[in-house]
């Protein structure tokens, strides 16, 4: 029995095997260029790390940013890469492969920019702080309100330890958005606080007692001098209002404000100058009058003696006066600063996340 094939499918099958065998033969004629091709690349491959290291080597001298240097490097490092890829393809007979490869690499970052947004901006916020470095490692900053020292500055996030020993990872877009405060970049930082006096004091008296007082805390600068000012008039007080400044690299702004507090407190207190709490006490400058209960014709005949001797006693009567006092201040109080144990303990503590120091 014999089986009819259609003159149809004989002809494309032919056909279909004559181009098979062009093909093959287009394919064992190109074969030495195609090897060509990929020992180029491959060459091109290896080379592509030396090349670019020799390529960027001048950046060396002109930008201190390891980061910056490193990604120019693997920039040159892929754009040699596919230098060598387009030759392979070129030699290979695919040049229409080759230039459709090229021009879809940037369709291909456009898409791959869109969809790793949240990344591409962290290290290009990474890129600009290496280069403008508005802080370095060890530094106290603040950023978003989170307070502390700056551990590690990576391609993703920046980490504080805060002064709490905490890790705090924030990422690098939004340190570069915000406001950054640098505590390190100038030691000498100004503290304040507000202690109330009566309204009995002579203000100028309790002002110079208190720059006395601050005159001889060790920590405290004279240049820029403290000063005491009358903040606001209270219920009860007289408010003042205490500057001073202090190295805060070698000193503990808060230790320095306590021991201040203290001194002046104790100040006022030895030299009689009244603290009256907030609308809770009345303040008798004079004192109060003690009356005991008498016989009536007692009274009368003292009235007259009272008359007479009240004249003399208003005469004699002489205003307030605050006691001299020898001002002693406690030169024992450690008022170190924190800085440099927080700074410790973040050398000592895991690394929160891989990669290099970038500042």
């Amino acid at each position: 029995m014999q089986t009819n094939v259609p003159p149809t499918n004989v002809n494309e099958a032919t056909a279909l095997l004559s181009d098979l065998q062009l093909s093959y033969i287009a394919f064992i004629e190109h074969l030495p260029q195609i090897g060509i091709g990929l020992l180029l690349l491959i060459i091109f491959y290896f080379l592509s790390g030396p090349l670019s290291r020799l390529i960027v080597r001048p950046m060396n001298y002109a930008q201190t940013s390891l980061l910056v240097r490193v990604v120019t490097r693997r920039i040159v490092s892929l754009l040699i890469i596919l230098l060598g890829l387009y030759l392979f393809l070129r030699m290979a007979g695919l040049s229409a492969f080759a230039v459709a490869i090229l021009s879809g690499t940037g369709v291909v970052g456009l898409i791959i920019g869109f969809a790793f947004k949240d990344i591409a901006e962290n290290f290009m916020s990474s890129l600009l702080l290496s280069i403008q470095k508005p802080f370095r490692i060890g530094e106290v900053i603040e950023v978003e309100g989170n307070l502390g020292v700056v551990k590690q500055v990576t391609a993703r996030a920046t980490t504080l330890v805060d002064f709490d020993g905490n890790h705090i990872q924030v990422p690098n877009a939004n340190v570069y958005k915000n406001t950054i405060r640098n505590f390190t970049a100038n030691p000498q930082t100004r503290g304040k606080f507000l202690i109330g006096i009566g309204y009995d004091v002579d203000p100028s008296f309790a002002q110079k007692l208190g720059l006395e007082v601050l005159a001889k805390i060790e920590p405290i600068l004279n240049d820029p001098e403290p000063q005491i000012l009358v903040n606001d008039l209270g219920s009860s007080t007289l408010n003042l209002m205490v500057y001073y400044w202090t190295d805060t690299s070698k000193f503990s702004l808060l230790k320095v404000s306590s021991l201040a507090m203290k001194s002046i407190v104790k100040a006022f207190d030895n030299a009689g100058i009244s603290m009256p709490d907030d609308a809770r006490e009345v303040v008798f400058p004079d004192g109060v009058p003690v009356i005991q209960q008498q016989n009536k014709d007692q009274a009368e005949d003292q009235t007259g003696d009272n008359n007479s001797t009240s004249s003399a006693s208003n005469a004699n009567k002489k205003p307030t006066t605050h006691r001299a006092q020898t001002i002693k201040i406690d030169s024992t109080e450690d008022l170190s600063s924190d800085d440099e144990d927080i700074r410790k303990q973040a050398a000592q503590a895991r690394d929160p996340e891989q990669g290099n120091n970038i500042l």
